[in-house]
């Protein structure tokens, strides 16, 4: 998916509770592609015009599991502090 379309894409499954600005998504695009977590190539979008597409790699499905895993031990941890307030 290219970078746009990985924005609207967020917007969409959100129901447009979140939205993540270009001065956002494009500096960690970079950096997840130097970690080698996704990987970069130039193509053509829906209306023809060229775009840099983005997939995760491997390394980079391991890290989506890792992250994961993290987010929902803190939203737990939340969780549990905010019934017991």
């Amino acid at each position: 998916m290219h970078g746009y379309g990985i924005t609207l894409h967020i917007q969409m499954l959100s129901n447009e509770v979140l939205r993540v600005e270009e001065g956002s998504l494009y500096p960690a695009l970079h950096r997840m592609a130097q970690d080698g977590w996704i990987k970069a190539e130039w193509g053509a979008s829906e209306n023809n015009r060229r775009a840099r597409f983005y997939r995760l790699t491997t390394a980079g499905r391991k890290q989506l599991a890792e992250e994961e895993k993290s987010w929902a031990r803190l939203t737990q941890a939340v969780a549990s502090v905010l019934q017991h307030a």
